[in-house]
């Protein structure tokens, strides 16, 4: 069977075959979309202006982070693992953020503590913060084959 090979920005040859697992491309894609969610949820749960800003915000960063991660899987690049850093530590200001806004949500008169869009945040939160880490630390301890650094 014949594979086609590319060159990739450093000058190091590469195959499709070389890729990332389809697990990490189909887990960068869950956190995506949980993102995309964290973005929209407040327009389907009562939010204060603070929480819904926060929520969008955050959201639209961990859905583009995680989509540009799922994007460089697909195309045989290997997972960014300063991206997947981020987007956990995204996830778990996501997690913190509406137990910080508490006091600004309660003098907008919205009990915090009542909402959905809280367990919907923190249970949303840890389900990327888990996934996201796990994406970066198996990126992180992966063995490179080819030469080692330094030589050609």
């Amino acid at each position: 069977m014949s594979e086609s090979t590319t060159t990739d920005p450093t000058g190091e040859p590469r195959t499709r075959e070389q890729g990332e697992p389809a697990g990490k491309k189909w887990l960068s894609g869950i956190v995506s979309l949980i993102g995309l969610w964290i973005a929209v949820s407040p327009t389907i749960y009562e939010a204060a202006a603070s929480m819904t800003w926060n929520n969008v915000l955050v959201g639209a960063a961990i859905f583009l982070l995680a989509g540009y991660n799922y994007y460089r899987i697909v195309n045989a690049y290997p997972t960014s693992t300063s991206v997947m850093s981020l987007v956990a530590l995204l996830a778990l200001w996501t997690i913190a953020a509406p137990f910080a806004f508490e006091g600004q949500v309660a003098m907008e008169g919205l009990d915090v503590a009542a909402q959905g869009l809280v367990w919907s945040n923190v249970v949303s939160g840890l389900i990327m913060a888990v996934l996201a880490a796990y994406i970066a630390y198996a990126a992180g301890t992966a063995v490179r084959t080819g030469t080692a650094a330094g030589t050609r």
